[in-house]
């Protein structure tokens, strides 16, 4: 190694070694070692039951009244907006019932459909 790289460079301007924007490695800096990474969902659901003596859907009911009883519009809407965008969440999924019939009907279909394209595919070879 050359001793150039393990001096530190110098700013031309104003004559002190450059330092980096970035900051570099701090000395207790970052999380510390064995701490919980994140505040979950549920435990902080289950504290805010504890405190309160409530569960947070009461509470939540509870707020969106006391907002209508008020009279605050703005504040309603948001309820709104929020419940139901918790409810169309739980309800995405679609059921589709088909009579057995119906399946057999569509699987002679896609069988029959799958003979033509390989007897096209043999031919064209």
């Amino acid at each position: 190694m050359s001793t150039e790289s393990n001096q530190k460079k110098v700013n031309a301007k104003t004559g002190r070694p450059k330092v980096s924007s970035r900051g570099g490695v701090r000395v207790n800096a970052g999380r510390p070692k064995g701490s919980v990474a994140k505040v979950t969902i549920s435990s902080l659901l289950d504290s805010i039951e504890l405190q309160g003596g409530q569960s947070y859907t009461d509470l939540l009911t509870q707020d969106f009244l006391a907002a209508r009883r008020g009279n605050d519009s703005g504040l309603t809407a948001k309820y709104h907006n929020l419940i139901l965008n918790k409810v169309m969440a739980t309800m995405n999924s679609i059921e589709v019932s088909n009579p057995q019939d119906e399946v057999d009907a569509k699987s002679a279909a896609f069988t029959a459909a799958l003979a033509k394209i390989t007897e096209i595919a043999a031919t064209t070879k």
